[in-house]
């Protein structure tokens, strides 16, 4: 009974209250346009926005900037996603001349406005911004993007095999990829190399798929075997080393940004250490020597615990989420941002080909991703939480069942709140736009629910990505291990397949092999040995005057590309010439510039915060991100390291004792070091001269070969795939 009068006099006052800031609103205006400031605004001010503001921040734009408008009152005074940009009267509170002296935003960026005319706009704002433009806050509707027309392009359309094009010559069709090598080959009037020696193959099968070249005894086996499949069974024998796994294993690490602590120190305690990340390693490494088919892969890195919630062992490759980098104030919104950023980097570049991220502050300038789909994807790693699981039910733990200690803890994660985002404008946590319900990228979800429902949405998101109509995730991965097998990838920009990215050299072959690599339970090394029976793999690498007029970056594929070995295989291959590598395969991580360790180079600790300095020299990836290929560098510290490092220093005597051991005279012993590092015998002109070097079996003898030996280390031949 008593409600009725206080609603009457509640409606009472917000009338009051209404009409008092009417009045003082049109006071205001009243004021503000004024003849003096009307004047002022005509000659001062609008000239400079119709000249250097209009073309992005009217609503004639085509693409309106920031969804700023400035070109009526209204929209002056509204501002833009970043919040307000001019408070009559107010110029330390009027962003708009940050932007114009160059403090934050640059505006307008053709350059500068000279000091006078930012001056003008200083006095502008202190007479309370007059301003005699009518109209309302007009915004042009951001373009919709057209997915049916998007998914015309060449990579959202699903993979089909190819029926295989006529050539000029059907007997170097041994696999079927080789007949679209030809045909391109055949249109540019070019003829494909003859096939490598054996000895060749041997050496580029071996460096290639494990990493360190054959033994001289395995070389010997191979090169003596006359059967017609002699190569074959090779390549099924090195598929079957647990090698293969170590190998694979250092390419899908560069991808997943392996580590084993955090870029940042906390306190006393230094950088912040996970000493059981090897786990994860070892995990992928089994993976790989078990040919885990690669969906169940994918699945379990983004999923095992949803997936196989008893089966314990298979959760340590949730450290693809788990081992990535965490900043530094944790919990706060703009770091948790960047890690959820992260994570969708790593997912969509690496599984996907496509930079989702590049769609957090805005809707993706060149591909077909809006703003949306980043949150929709970021909202799964919200709602994902890590954990540090005991490795042992005995060991102390805190009350939530968290391992005390990080030595004693599976890092993993688990499932948190379900977590749907808002859209964060502009990437500016505290300027919140819709709510978006986690999800699959638009474009990739054409006649399928495209929202995760089921907890975090960690296992729809993994089955998203392997479905056989996914049109992106077998080309991505055949690609990569193109790439890996034959030196290039046929997409040259192997983690992004967007309108940015290369387009691939053979379209058809990448179709047809994808297709065929997922017929065949996508098996990474069904994969491996039907690129490497090829006759497109098996061919030389020698150049050749015709192909390299037409085609200087063998993008057709008429030979092998003669490539550098990189920084594990090129150690590994030391160590096993000086006799030292100890080939024990899992494990915790080693120092591998200390001259004493002599496990292989993909055990080595990989640090953020201090990058271990042989993997630096080179050209290691930063392990702070994505890696999709490393890059070649030479520099003079390479070679510093080849001629001082204690390192190498270990490895020359190591490998001079050997040469000394193997035989009785000097001919034998250089007969030996070349079969032994390069699995040939020496040139009649090598044999002369390290003869002549190597001199008379006096005081000095031991030490000259050392310095053969180094030479040995040193050379080209032992750091290049032929």
């Amino acid at each position: 009974m008593n409600r009725q009068p206080n609603h009457r006099l509640t409606v009472g006052k917000i009338a009051a209250v209404l009409a008092i800031i009417s009045l003082v609103l049109s006071e205001t205006r009243a004021a503000d346009l004024s003849p003096s400031g009307v004047e002022f605004f005509e000659q001062k001010i609008r000239p400079v926005l119709v000249k250097h503001c209009y073309e992005c921040h009217s609503a004639e734009s085509n693409n309106v900037k920031g969804g700023l408008l400035l070109d009526t009152r209204a929209a002056v005074l509204a501002g833009g996603e970043s919040g307000l940009i001019v408070v009559p009267r107010k110029i330390d509170e009027s962003p708009i001349l940050d932007a114009l002296r160059y403090e934050s935003f640059e505006m307008p960026p053709a350059g500068k406005l000279p000091d006078r005319v930012i001056a003008d706009f200083e006095q502008w704002i202190k007479m309370g911004a007059p301003d005699p433009r009518d109209g309302e806050v007009v915004r042009p509707e951001a373009p919709k993007i057209d997915f049916d027309a998007a998914r015309e392009f060449w990579s959202f359309k699903p993979p089909t095999q190819h029926e295989a094009p006529d050539v000029s010559d059907t007997k170097f069709v041994t696999k079927p990829h080789d007949a679209f090598v030809l045909a391109k080959l055949d249109e540019a009037g070019l003829q494909p190399n003859d096939k490598a020696d054996r000895r060749t193959l041997a050496r580029r099968l071996h460096l290639t798929l494990l990493g360190i070249p054959p033994t001289p005894e395995e070389l010997d086996a191979f090169m003596s075997d006359p059967s017609s499949n002699s190569f074959e069974a090779m390549v099924d024998r090195v598929l079957a080393s647990p090698h293969f796994g170590e190998r694979l294993a250092r390419h899908w690490l560069d991808l997943s940004r392996y580590a084993e602590d955090q870029a940042h120190i906390v306190g006393s305690n230094g950088s912040l250490l996970y000493p059981n990340a090897y786990l994860y390693r070892d995990w992928v490494i089994q993976a790989f020597n078990d040919d885990m088919p690669y969906d169940d892969f994918v699945r379990l890195q983004l999923a095992a615990d949803l997936i196989a919630p008893e089966e314990k062992s298979q959760h340590v490759a949730l450290g693809f989420v788990g081992l990535g980098p965490k900043y530094y104030r944790r919990n706060d919104p703009e770091v948790m941002a960047d890690e959820w950023e992260n994570h969708v980097d790593t997912v969509s570049r690496g599984l996907l080909g496509l930079t989702v991220a590049c769609a957090r502050c805005h809707d993706h300038k060149y591909d077909p991703i809006p703003t949306t789909d980043y949150y929709a994807l970021a909202g799964v790693f919200a709602s994902t939480t890590m954990f540090n699981r005991p490795l042992d039910d005995k060991k102390e733990k805190n009350k939530n069942g968290e391992a005390k200690k990080p030595v004693d803890a599976i890092h993993i994660v688990i499932e948190a709140t379900p977590t749907d985002l808002n859209v964060q404008i502009r990437g500016d946590v505290k300027n919140k736009g819709e709510v978006v319900q986690r999800g699959f990228p638009q474009i990739l979800s054409a006649d399928l629910p495209a929202k995760f429902k089921d907890g975090s949405g960690r296992r729809e998101l993994a089955e998203q990505i392997v479905r056989r109509d996914n049109p992106l995730t077998a080309r991505v991965i055949v690609n990569r291990v193109w790439g890996m097998l034959v030196g290039k990838p046929i997409v040259r920009t192997p983690s992004n397949f967007g309108t940015l990215g290369e387009p691939p050299t053979h379209p058809n072959l990448l179709d047809d092999l994808s297709v065929r690599f997922m017929e065949n339970g996508w098996s990474i090394k069904w994969l491996c040995r039907e690129i490497v029976l090829s006759s497109t793999w098996q061919q030389s690498s020698d150049l050749n005057n015709a192909a390299q007029g037409t085609d200087p970056a063998n993008r057709l594929l008429s030979r092998m590309n003669r490539r550098r070995l990189d920084v594990e295989s090129w150690r590994d291959s030391i160590l096993l010439s000086a006799g030292r590598l100890d080939r024990t395969v899992g494990g915790k991580s080693i120092d591998p510039t200390d001259p004493k360790e002599t496990r292989r180079t993909v055990y080595s600790k990989v640090s953020r915060l201090d990058l271990n300095p042989i993997l630096a020299m080179f050209d290691f990836p930063d392990p702070n991100v994505h890696s999709g290929r490393r890059v070649e560098t030479t520099t003079p510290l390479q070679k510093m390291f080849v001629l001082n490092s204690p390192f190498m220093v270990a490895q020359v005597d190591a490998l001079s004792e050997r040469c000394l051991a193997a035989a009785g005279d000097d001919p034998g012993r250089v007969n030996w070091a070349c079969q032994t590092l390069f699995g040939r015998e020496p040139t009649t002109e090598e044999r002369e001269l390290v003869l002549e070097f190597l001199g008379e079996q006096d005081e000095k003898h031991a030490e000259r070969w050392k310095q053969y030996a180094q030479v040995l280390l040193a050379s080209n031949e032992l750091l290049m795939i032929d």
